[in-house]
């Protein structure tokens, strides 16, 4: 009866070992993890060391903490001097370090970043130094936005979610001469189709450019069309829809976007200053903060800068042989006698020097000699666009007119650029 039993104890065993040995095996693959890449460079060889410059430090300081020293800091700079001046490194501005992963963790790649697209990158790892500028991948996309203007275009823009820049690229940039931004009514509205930068798709770094806009004020459609006139220039201006340029040789006002007109032009007006008497105002008062930058409404070259009497600071700029402008009150000047500016340049920053009540630029507007009143003089135009150009501008807008009459759903485009600009 044992022999019985022990047998059949062998015979399970022996059909469970069987059973085990016959049972599938699950083989699970791991997979390598992809290397990681940034600006070029794979990561993983390097120790990664990101931080921000601070008040104070240098390039040199920076590669001296992490071990490169004077005698390569010098030979760095002065290879890449044509490129990169690194004495221009500011503080605040972040910066990436890859370092070696020995012992010694050596600095061996210097990236400064400029913004949150652009940086600079130096190569010193090797024998060839290089210095490349490098671009993050941008997403452009496409948007239109429409407001009614209720109170002013800053307000209307700040409620569509628009930043301030891209009101100040509207009224500094394509309609500081046609359009009078302290006069716009109630009920006037704007359409523009514009573009966004997305870095990453979901980070906002910024706008493109404005492509088209159209405004309506006192029901009259004011057109916009950006367009390269001169391709090797690469100069884009702003059409109407006829191809006259918006821009005019001279901007309406010396002061952007924020200001108030808190005197004109007025050889009849009284002054209780001056015991209510007459004394001509043969200038325009541009109120604004302290410090508001001044620019030159159209190029030319400085003829006076200097301070006399109750003009205070001022400087004065000759165009042609017909207009020149003048600019009073000045806090200070940032201009010499001689020098040539262009229009839009910043020439000094409002002031209270001089006789005044309060911080203001006095705008003088002179023509043959005289001063007269810029608001009502008829402007020469910047350089109209040529005859035979004019074909090609016409069917150029037509998309850009559909799209701004329809509100067509916009495009999108990807744009990566990523540029060596020197290796010595």
């Amino acid at each position: 009866m044992k022999k019985i039993v022990f047998l059949f104890v062998l015979i399970i065993s022996f059909s469970s070992c069987k059973k085990e040995v016959n049972k599938p095996v699950l083989l699970i693959k791991k997979e390598k993890p992809k290397p990681i890449y940034r600006f070029g460079y794979k990561i993983d060889d390097f120790k990664v060391i990101q931080d921000t410059i601070k008040s104070g430090e240098s390039f040199g300081i920076i590669l001296d903490r992490h071990h490169v020293y004077y005698p390569k800091i010098n030979k760095i700079a002065g290879a890449i001097k044509d490129v990169f001046d690194v004495r221009r490194v500011r503080a605040g501005k972040p910066y990436t370090i890859l370092a070696s992963k020995d012992s010694t963790e050596q600095a061996q790649i210097f990236i400064y970043k400029h913004d949150k697209i652009n940086a600079t990158i130096v190569d010193f790892k090797d024998s060839l130094i290089t210095a490349t500028r490098y671009k993050k991948p941008i997403k452009v996309v496409e948007e239109i936005a429409e407001g009614i203007i209720y109170s002013s275009l800053s307000q209307t823009m700040d409620s569509l979610g628009l930043k301030p820049n891209l009101t100040y690229t509207i009224a500094d940039n394509i309609y500081a001469w046609t359009l009078d931004f302290q006069k716009l009514q109630r009920g006037d509205s704007f359409k523009l189709v514009y573009e966004e930068k997305y870095i990453e798709d979901t980070l906002f770094a910024g706008y493109g450019n404005v492509k088209s806009a159209v405004f309506k004020h006192r029901g009259v459609d004011f057109y916009a069309y950006r367009f390269i006139a001169d391709s090797i220039k690469g100069i884009p201006e702003y059409y109407d829809e006829e191809g006259n340029m918006l821009r005019s040789q001279f901007l309406r006002s010396p002061i952007k976007f924020q200001y108030r007109i808190s005197s004109r032009y007025n050889l009849k007006r009284r002054i209780a200053y001056y015991g209510n008497r007459i004394r001509p105002h043969r200038g325009t008062d541009f109120a604004a903060n302290i410090g508001t930058p001044i620019l030159a409404t159209a190029s030319g070259t400085v003829i006076q800068s200097t301070r006399r009497g109750g003009n205070g600071k001022f400087v004065k700029i000759r165009h042609n042989g017909t207009y020149s402008t003048q600019y009073l009150h000045m806090k200070n000047r940032k201009v010499k006698k001689g020098q040539y500016v262009k229009q839009g340049d910043v020439i000094g920053w409002v002031g209270m020097t001089g006789n005044t009540g309060g911080p203001h630029v006095c705008y003088r507007f002179w023509k043959n000699g005289r001063e007269v009143d810029p608001f009502k003089q008829k402007l020469p135009a910047a350089k109209p666009l040529k005859k035979s150009l004019k074909p090609r501008y016409l069917e150029f807008i037509k998309p850009l007119e559909y799209q701004l009459d329809h509100k067509q759903i916009p495009t999108q485009q990807i744009e990566i650029v990523t540029e060596t600009i020197a290796q010595n």
